[in-house]
């Protein structure tokens, strides 16, 4: 929670903007009071209007404002807050920042402040990966400035790749780890597992899936921001290293699993790996040759139960184990049965037929199953899903703790 802390939200101009609206609203209902400075380019995209309706305060927009000057000046307006938040902060704003240029309220206040700041970076994936840009947000981050992101995916633009805005939920959990609010897994160890795994038929060829390890990457990331020490075995995926995790990449279902067993003891175990279930009986040692209208033949073997492993009863298994289950039908009667199977504690399962965009997306629609009954989550994003489960082990091993 956020009670009593204070937020100057500055809002600059990009496309992102408009999650600076579910932002302060979700500010405030932890308890946070926020005062925002909307620039002229933010103002191109969401209202003073609609951002003084959300956040119960006047917003600031004019440097040379001889009311706002009189009643706050940008001096004061900079120190009684707790925490200056750029949200979403452009390249742009990320370079005057960098450079000391004050030729705005919002770059005023930024420089005349004695208090700590946070962005959120937001913009094309060239901008972003431009070296210009990187040294700047070198440059903030040498100072102390705390950054959140940017993530990767589809952006504004129709291109793909980083530069996209945190989510409100991760910007949140940034401030709350920041002002050492929540830290509900504190001394806790956790376990995920995310991504595909890869089977080599030869040296260039494998079985694999679609998993993209996005959904597994935000529950570990989710997990260590509330304090738990975090491993992320994760099988070959294009997301990057959550910020606080510890990351093991493999390949094969074989060495997913050694590496979960190593990690053991743990307090949580988080199977949102899409593991292969089959592997060929024998990989080829160079590549297999083309031969027409003759396609090779493969043999199959099962691949070990890594779920099930670390469900399994004995003094190794972790408190809490939880597993997803990738279903195209029959959602939550499959996914009740394979808890049941599993013998793991709660199942996730998601609905991955063709449509649904689960796969490689960005939102998800969850069956949460447990020993007592099932609950269906309404689709929401990645994110939010793994700041829920987040929550529900935090209350759960608090609540065991308790016994």
């Amino acid at each position: 929670m956020l009670v009593g802390k204070r937020i100057l939200l500055v809002i600059a101009g990009g496309i992102a903007a408009y999650k600076s609206l579910d932002l302060i609203r979700r500010l405030r209902e932890r308890g946070a009071s926020v005062r925002a400075i909307l620039t002229r380019g933010g103002a191109e995209f969401v209202t003073p209007l609609s951002v003084a309706a959300l956040s119960e305060e006047k917003v600031y927009t004019d440097l040379f404002s001889l009311d706002d000057e009189s009643e706050m000046g940008h001096i004061r307006l900079s120190r009684e807050a707790d925490l200056l938040l750029v949200a979403p902060a452009t390249a742009d704003i990320l370079a005057k920042m960098a450079a000391g240029i004050a030729d705005d309220l919002a770059t005023t206040a930024l420089l005349a402040t004695n208090k700590p700041v946070m962005a959120a970076p937001t913009m094309n994936v060239e901008m972003w990966n431009h070296k210009a840009t990187q040294e700047n947000v070198a440059t903030l981050r040498a100072r102390g400035i705390v950054t959140v992101g940017p993530g990767s995916g589809d952006l504004a633009c129709g291109e793909v790749g980083s530069g996209r805005m945190a989510e409100p939920l991760e910007i949140i959990a940034q401030i709350e780890h920041f002002f050492g609010t929540a830290a509900p897994l504190s001394g806790r160890r956790a376990l995920v597992t995310s991504g595909p795994t890869h089977e080599p038929i030869d040296p260039v060829r494998f079985i694999g899936n679609r998993s993209s390890g996005r959904q597994g990457h935000a529950i570990a990331a989710a997990l260590a921001r509330r304090g738990a020490a975090t491993l992320l075995v994760s099988g070959p995926t294009a997301e990057r290293d959550p910020a606080g995790v510890t990351v093991t990449r493999v390949e094969t279902a074989r060495d997913m699993l050694e590496a979960c067993r190593a990690a053991l003891p743990v307090d949580v175990a988080v199977c949102a790996a899409a593991v292969a279930d089959w592997r060929p009986a024998e990989a080829a040692g160079s590549k297999l040759k083309k031969a027409r209208g003759k396609p090779p033949s493969l043999s199959l073997v099962e691949n070990p139960d890594i779920l099930a492993s670390l469900a399994a009863r004995g003094n190794g298994r972790p408190r809490l184990v939880i597993g997803f289950a990738a279903e195209t039908e029959k959602v939550a009667e499959n996914a009740k049965a394979k808890r049941a199977r599993k013998g793991c504690d709660w199942m996730l399962a998601n609905d991955v037929s063709t449509g649904t965009d689960t796969f490689g997306g960005d939102s998800n629609t969850i069956e949460f199953v447990t020993e007592t009954g099932s609950e269906g989550w309404p689709r929401m994003t990645k994110q939010e899903v793994a700041e829920r489960l987040a929550d529900r082990i935090a209350a759960n091993l608090r609540a065991g703790a308790a016994e």
